[in-house]
């Protein structure tokens, strides 16, 4: 029964890992590999001394770090949206109301 779910080896560091991914979500799962495999290269860029447990602990943090940073981003956009759609709907409501 493995129609669908594709195992992939992803080498990260120079050790390999087996990962099933989900019908679908091959694509996904090598994105992610990619998006660590250039965090790990860009954090041993910044730290040359880092290898191992450290150099993936660091390369995750600053992963986190842009999530968060992009999810804070996203809120604000979203809570203008919000606001601009309150204020159409606050105008409408008074012409409606006339």
């Amino acid at each position: 029964m493995s129609h669908g779910a594709g195992v992939k080896v992803i080498s990260i560091l120079g050790e390999d890992y087996s990962i099933k991914a989900p019908a679908g979500e091959e694509q996904t799962l090598m994105d992610a590999a990619m998006m660590l495999k250039a965090a790990l290269a860009d954090t041993k860029r910044k730290y040359p001394t880092l290898i191992g447990d450290r150099l993936l602990v660091l390369a995750a943090m600053n992963l986190c770090s842009q999530q968060i940073e992009m999810k804070k981003q996203h809120q604000q956009e979203l809570e203008r949206y919000q606001e601009q759609v309150s204020a159409t709907v606050e105008t409408i409501a008074k012409t409606i109301q006339g």
